[in-house]
């Protein structure tokens, strides 16, 4: 583990007075688990003699957080028990720590525990009302590199709306405008009245089990690990120009066939049985999708979730571009028509909690997926140059992953997932098999 000393510990306030307000959830904003999503940004020194200045970061978040108010808000639960977004200013935690480690240490950014102590922890057991929404922690290495470690509740924002906060904040510090304010009302997304869900929803379904229990493991190894493994553009190019294997016509996107070919890895180093049904959960961000489009700048989740299902067997035997075509046609319907269906399907469930994901969702034999390929995750520049990289701070269950851009625009991709170790092994192996 690092050894890490906070050195300071603030609350950050807007720097003017905001709207006092409960802000309503819609129900994509309730069906994400209730905990803080964690991410890392990592920056080089720049010779600047106030690199990362900690009260010039204070400042600018303090002037960001009065467009973005809900920031520094708290949960808490209306009278019909459903929660809200109680918008108060009681200020955003920030933490200033000094390690004796360096940014070299961390082997290309994996996800790690150790990578997990460079955001600040959540005490959850006082209850929803006591913790703040953001926590942010400013890093200092021996080395002279900053890490900006980023804990944001999920119910306030999803990855899109939590980078155009991180993003906007920059820019105050470096003396720019806002350039989009936040969109702050969530009853764009209200389901209709009354509901009329016309599918079926298996993304919010009970994910499939395993057939036979997997062999029971020794004691101590059902521990999970965390790796990143980055693929080229030329692997890249090579994968995508699977899709034409076996006389197959139809062309998939290469983010379609990176994640099948990623399904079929993870199915085999499972060792699956043939008949072992399998589902994939794809977060899919709905602002472009729901019409009419929702304005720029909403503010909360639009993240719904495609899931294509397949029995193992096909998905090892065939092609990778099988397993890229469950992918697209899952992909293909989530058009607004879907995603309305979806708000009205979830606006009849009795409890919203029942169907948040965990572990058990993307356990052996399923998995998830989450693409920031096409986020702005590089563009937080505090005024001493761009991050080297930005990613999960931590994959909280075994069978997540994240598919993360390259910080120099090269056209590599990295994957970072949590697996076994045994298993994680082996899907090494068989991901660089291209």
């Amino acid at each position: 583990m690092l050894s890490l000393k906070v050195k300071q510990s603030t609350m950050v306030r807007p720097a003017e007075e905001t709207p006092r307000r409960a802000l309503w959830n819609s129900n994509v904003d309730l069906v994400v688990p209730n905990f803080h999503t964690p991410s890392v940004y990592f920056y080089r020194p720049n010779g600047a003699s106030n690199f990362f200045d900690a009260n010039l970061m204070k400042e600018a978040l303090s002037k960001a957080l009065v467009p973005f108010y809900p920031m520094a808000a708290r949960l808490r639960r209306d009278d019909d028990g459903r929660i809200e977004i109680y918008c108060d200013a009681q200020g955003v935690l920030f933490l200033e720590a000094h390690t004796t480690a360096a940014i070299d240490d961390f082997a290309h950014f994996a996800p790690t525990l150790q990578l997990r102590q460079l955001i600040p922890a959540v005490d959850y057991s006082a209850g929803i009302q006591t913790y703040p929404l953001l926590l942010l922690q400013v890093t200092y290495f021996k080395c002279g590199g900053v890490s900006l470690g980023v804990g944001m509740q999920h119910h306030v924002a999803d990855g899109a709306s939590g980078l155009h906060f991180i993003n906007a904040w920059s820019d105050v510090a470096r003396g720019l405008d806002i350039s989009l304010p936040p969109f702050i009302d969530r009853t764009l997304l209200g389901a209709r009245d009354p509901p009329r869900p016309v599918f079926e929803h298996i993304e919010y379904k009970p994910a499939p089990a395993m057939k036979t229990p997997l062999q029971p493991s020794k004691p101590g190894s059902d521990s999970v690990t965390a790796s990143i493994f980055k693929l080229t553009r030329d692997q890249l190019n090579t994968l995508k120009g699977k899709s034409r294997e076996d006389g197959n016509t139809v062309s998939y996107s290469s983010y379609e066939m990176l994640s099948g070919h990623v399904w079929r890895s993870v199915c085999k180093a499972r060792a699956l049985p043939d008949d072992q049904e399998t589902k994939l959960y794809i977060a899919t961000d709905g602002r472009s999708r729901v019409q009419p489009p929702l304005p720029p700048g909403y503010f909360g989740n639009v993240i719904f979730t495609a899931t294509p299902t397949a029995v193992a067997g096909d998905l090892i035997s065939k092609p990778t571009w099988y397993a890229a075509s469950r992918i697209h046609d899952a992909l293909i319907r989530m058009d607004n028509e879907y995603l309305r269906s979806a708000l009205d399907y979830l606006e009849l469930q009795p409890d919203l909690k029942a169907l948040v994901r965990g572990a058990h969702t993307y356990r052996c034999p399923n998995l998830g997926i989450t693409s920031w390929a096409r986020l702005p995750i590089h563009d937080a520049d505090f005024g001493w140059g761009r991050p080297i990289f930005m990613g999960p701070g931590g994959i909280a269950y075994e069978g997540l992953s994240f598919v993360i851009p390259s910080s120099t625009n090269d056209g590599s991709l990295s994957l970072a997932i949590a697996l076994p170790p045994q298993q994680m092994k082996l899907f090494q192996e068989l991901f660089y098999d291209i």
